[in-house]
């Protein structure tokens, strides 16, 4: 059964990254260029985790997380910020958002993987 992952970040060379990371591995991968597509392919379909930048123009991942918990669908997906910002406060005000967890860019691809495969399956 294949899982389906949201990526939302506005570089392209990152949605790569993941993707290139995650398809070889059985993962279906959709990706947004930032918070306001994301939430309109979150709306639209059934994901099993989505990846999220912070920083991106239109709608950051902040706001996007506090948006895709409110939606009607796809409650309880598990939602991860990837970004290079590293302060707690951030970190912090991303879990009071709902985030289900963090990981600091550059990341490492067999991290990524492991999140992936504990989140999703």
């Amino acid at each position: 059964m294949t899982r389906a992952v949201l990526i939302v970040d506005d570089s392209r060379a990152v949605r790569d990254m993941i993707s290139f990371t995650l398809e070889p591995q059985g993962y279906s991968v959709v990706a947004a260029e930032n918070g306001a597509e994301g939430l309109e392919k979150f709306r639209g379909q059934k994901f099993d985790l989505v990846i999220t930048d912070l920083n991106m123009p239109v709608m950051n991942g902040l706001e996007f997380i506090r948006q895709a918990r409110g939606a009607a669908v796809n409650q309880g997906v598990p939602i991860v910020m990837l970004s290079t910002e590293t302060k707690p406060e951030l970190k912090a005000e991303g879990k009071a958002a709902g985030a289900t967890g963090w990981i600091d860019k550059p990341f490492d691809a067999d991290l990524l993987s492991a999140v992936a495969r504990k989140l999703a399956g």
